[in-house]
């Protein structure tokens, strides 16, 4: 069956991207409004800290439960959550209410509903193509969230917020709310039947009944960190995620003050890296095939540190876009490649946990460095963030190079090392 003869593959690719065109819409509208409050770069960051800190606390948690419960159910009951949530925060700044404290408990509850909803769409995918659909399955989907999170979703955030400041959010809580009901309308089926009209008891992923929590976050943590591919795919996403969550925490206030761009122009900015993402969705697949996952990989630490030298260095928005546009390629890139691999070499019952310490590294990572970004450009200057991530990435590149070779990034499965 091809991914558009998957009615369910079709709803699940049509709701993440309607679920990333709200979040992108406010992605521009959040950290304007943030601005309109405070012009203090560490306060405008630490609202990015606080929506992050719960992968700190409760993704390992997290991939428990997502183990545990029908994965639908998960990512549908995120989504109507969250457009209440939005909801609310619209009707706060329609009655101009929204208080420092209050932005910050919103984007923590939406931050606890994506250690959930994050985790249980990747584990969902293979249940719904089958394993020789999923690098192009996650390509396409990786694709529509990038154009929706990143290119529609911004400027449309930003000039709903100059026509209201209200109306961002409430669009986004509407889309939400759509996107949730087309989750719930897929059919849960076993990944061993993925692709075909066989259809399973929905429900539940039960881990063994006499195990405690403790014992299944162990059990997942054990599997990635003995499993050598997955590990240095995770340890080298953190790092990475501590200098970019650094250099991008105030990332509002360095358009508007070192490229000088209006509200409307930061919209256009943020769109700038979807346009990469969309080229590198479609090339992927044919680049993989030629040149192979690590040296798109190695490639992909290049870009990324020459993207922190050319902002920290450029004036222009027009340079600052060019360079965003190539990050926007790498990033989708390296995130098709990383999850499509967890995906096949994962076991079923294994991937709520195995996803959510990977997550861990790589949002606990953009957590670590969005705290240390906003003091760092509060103290030093508003670029100060961006020598920073240059400075540690090059030394990354450096180390991570020599390791990330095919043979380390063998896809083959590897045994749990059980219980003493």
């Amino acid at each position: 069956m091809t991914l558009v003869c998957n009615r369910d593959y079709v709803k699940l690719w049509f709701a993440s991207g309607m679920s990333a065109l709200g979040d992108g819409v406010t992605v521009a509208a959040g950290p304007l409004l943030m601005a309109t409050i405070s012009q203090d770069p560490a306060v405008i960051a630490s609202a990015v800290f606080v929506q992050q800190l719960p992968w700190l606390l409760f993704s390992l948690f997290s991939g428990v439960f997502v183990d545990r419960v029908d994965r639908r159910l998960i990512v549908g009951s995120v989504g109507v959550g969250r457009g209440l949530v939005m909801a609310a925060l619209a009707l706060l700044v329609w009655q101009d209410r929204a208080t420092i404290p209050a932005i910050y408990a919103a984007v923590f509850l939406l931050g606890v509903g994506a250690t959930l909803a994050d985790n249980a769409g990747q584990a969902l995918l293979p249940s719904v193509v089958s394993a020789g659909d999923l690098s192009k399955a996650n390509a396409w989907l990786s694709g529509f969230r990038m154009v929706g999170n990143q290119f529609g979703g911004p400027p449309l955030g930003a000039w709903f917020f100059v026509a209201a400041a209200a109306l961002p959010f409430g669009v986004d809580a509407a889309v939400c709310l759509v996107a949730a009901l087309l989750i719930f309308s897929i059919r849960w089926r076993d990944p061993g039947t993925a692709g075909s009209a066989e259809v399973a008891t929905p429900g539940v992923h039960p881990a063994p009944e006499q195990a405690s929590v403790r014992e299944e976050i162990s059990e997942g943590v054990r599997w990635l960190w003995n499993h050598r591919a997955l590990r240095m795919l995770a340890v080298t996403m953190g790092l990475m995620n501590i200098a970019y969550g650094g250099a991008f925490a105030a990332y509002v206030l360095y358009a508007r003050e070192r490229l000088g761009l209006s509200e409307v122009g930061f919209g256009f900015l943020l769109a700038a890296t979807a346009v990469g993402g969309v080229v590198g969705t479609a090339a992927v697949a044919r680049l993989e095939a030629r040149f192979g996952a690590a040296a798109l990989l190695r490639v992909g630490l290049v870009v990324e540190t020459l993207t922190h030298l050319v902002l920290a260095v450029t004036r222009s928005p027009w340079v600052a876009a060019a360079a965003l546009v190539v990050f926007g390629a790498h990033a989708t890139i390296w995130g098709v490649l990383s999850v499509t691999l967890r995906q096949r070499i994962t076991p079923t019952a294994l991937l709520g946990r195995i996803n959510s310490v990977y997550l861990l590294f790589s949002m606990g990572g953009f957590v670590v460095g969005s705290l240390i970004g906003g003091f760092i450009g509060k103290l030093f200057g508003i670029t100060a963030p961006f020598w920073v991530a240059f400075a540690a990435m090059t030394v990354m590149t450096v180390s991570a190079w020599r390791v990330m070779t095919p043979a380390a990034l063998s896809p083959r499965p590897e045994p749990v090392i059980s219980t003493p």
